[in-house]
């Protein structure tokens, strides 16, 4: 009985319990320093191969004709599958692209959720933060909406599984751009980002990488949304590519040295570098294997490590386009000559200084948004509004840099107009050699083509120059990625499955 009395004579907040492992990500958000490395955490995520990070080509350049590995055995084969136009929903790696995408948009969405609860004595760096966040939610969702077309938008903390059934279902393309271009255009017009990044912040946003990217946004809503906005898409995207352009701080193109794009010891002071994911060089956990990773059996031009496989894979349809002479080619790409390996490999980035050891933790940063881009873009954009004049400038920039001879001496060339017959053609080949292996071919294709053109221009490969993924699997339901299975089962009518999968 007196345990009894005891007890119930207890205050109720005695008895009241608070899981120690369960502690609200708002508790986190005490100071300056705690919204810091809450953003720093947003761009860690970027890093990840299941990301966009160096080591991701399996989302992009493998799905395109520039790269592709040719076994279909390893990993049970899921790998092969992006390649080979045979994914199936079930695909781990697809999941896990997916889910690493989400995830970096969860990590902005916890600092946009809880940055207005912390004081700020700098009312600028408040603005900074929101502006990174931002606009690392709106490169996530740019790539999910490319990728898988509609998909789930979410853009605040999801805190309860009825806050996620909530929002576990797909939006449509158009809801979707209209975010990303909402977040691009509060980063571009109410942020105290500078121009370009430089020193100890290379590797943060900046309002050339802001106004860069949301102009190829608009560029990529003209083609591939509803025609009726299309001529308004181009002249936007061509004004925020115009931002972007007019911050440089060189005077021509041809003033930087291709190779600078890629020298680990001028990746921060080439200007041409607009937006990196930056590495360490020497550092295992931060260091670059992107060079390491591509080099062939019995090569040593990418790394010290020894490589034991086949490295890089580079499909023969893209070394076909290389014309004569190009420099880039022999930059790129080389012929590995291994009594095992017999094959062009990719050597565009590379790190064989004993700063990175035998081991190749490299120094080379990952380049997401570089100048030659932007002017390609710009190239682009004036061709659609119909100044070829103006389009062929921007292209000569790129060509001229290169070594190339301009476009009109180019298509005075029997072996060049043949190929690339019209502007469109000739913008679109210049992107695929000036930025092989940057993880912006498939990107390009599904931009440059509707999807009847896109399954008409594959089929139209020779299956020898495409290697053991077998070309004619291509079809239209081949533009987007199957929603993965595991996400579609949360409720298949909301996860609706993209056709033909």
């Amino acid at each position: 009985m007196l345990i009894l009395v005891t007890a119930t004579s207890c205050k109720k907040s005695f008895l009241e319990q608070n899981d120690p492992n369960a502690i609200a990500l708002s508790a986190d958000f005490r100071s300056p320093n705690d919204v810091s490395l809450a953003v720093n955490g947003i761009y860690q995520s970027l890093r990840s191969s299941n990301n966009i990070g160096e080591n991701s080509g399996l989302w992009t350049d493998e799905r395109s004709d520039d790269t592709g590995r040719n076994d279909n055995q390893s990993n049970a084969g899921e790998p092969f599958q992006f390649n080979n136009f045979s994914l199936l929903p079930s695909n781990t790696y697809l999941k896990s692209h997916w889910v690493s995408l989400y995830g970096t948009i969860s990590r902005a969405n916890v600092v946009l959720t809880n940055i207005d609860q912390v004081a700020f004595p700098d009312p600028n760096l408040k603005l900074q933060y929101t502006a990174e966040a931002k606009f690392l939610r709106a490169l996530m969702y740019f790539h999910l909406v490319r990728l898988w077309g509609d998909v789930p938008l979410v853009t605040s903390q999801l805190t309860t599984a009825d806050d996620v059934a909530a929002s576990t279902f797909r939006e449509k393309q158009a809801t979707v751009y209209a975010q990303i271009v909402a977040d691009l255009t509060d980063v571009v017009n109410n942020s105290p980002l500078p121009n370009l990044q430089t020193g100890a912040n290379i590797g943060r946003v900046s309002k050339a990488a802001a106004n860069a990217l949301l102009g190829q946004v608009y560029l990529t809503m003209a083609n591939t949304l509803d025609q009726t906005n299309r001529t308004t898409n181009l002249n936007n995207a061509k004004t925020y590519l115009m931002n972007a352009y007019s911050m440089k701080t060189f005077t021509s193109l041809s003033s930087i040295p291709y190779t600078d794009v890629f020298d680990v010891n001028k990746k921060s002071t080439c200007p041409e570098l607009i937006f990196q994911i930056v590495n360490k060089q020497g550092d295992a956990t931060y260091g670059s294997s992107i060079a390491a990773n591509n080099q062939a059996k019995g090569e040593t031009i990418n790394s010290l490590l020894v490589s034991t496989g086949t490295g890089g894979n580079v499909k023969h349809d893209l070394i076909n386009e290389y014309e004569t002479g190009d420099p880039r080619m022999a930059y790129s790409v080389k012929f590995a000559n291994d009594p095992i390996v017999k094959d062009w490999f990719i050597t565009k980035f590379r790190d064989a200084s004993p700063a990175a050891g035998n081991l190749g933790y490299g120094g080379n940063d990952w380049n997401l948004i570089r100048y030659a881009d932007v002017i390609l873009m710009l190239a682009e954009v004036n061709m659609y509004l119909g100044d070829n004049a103006t389009a062929i400038q921007y292209l000569d920039m790129v060509r001229t840099r290169a070594g190339m001879p301009t476009y009109a001496a180019s298509m005075a060339n029997a072996s060049f107009s043949n190929k690339f017959s019209t502007l469109k053609l000739a913008i679109l080949h210049e992107r695929r050699v000036e930025l092989a292996f940057e993880h912006h071919r498939w990107f390009d294709l599904l931009r440059f083509f509707t999807t009847d053109e896109l399954v008409a221009y594959f089929k139209s490969k020779p299956q020898a120059d495409y290697g053991a993924a077998v070309i004619t699997n291509f079809s239209a339901k081949d533009r987007y990625y199957p929603i993965p299975f595991d996400e579609y089962k949360l409720n298949p009518a909301k996860m609706y499955q993209n056709s033909g999968y």
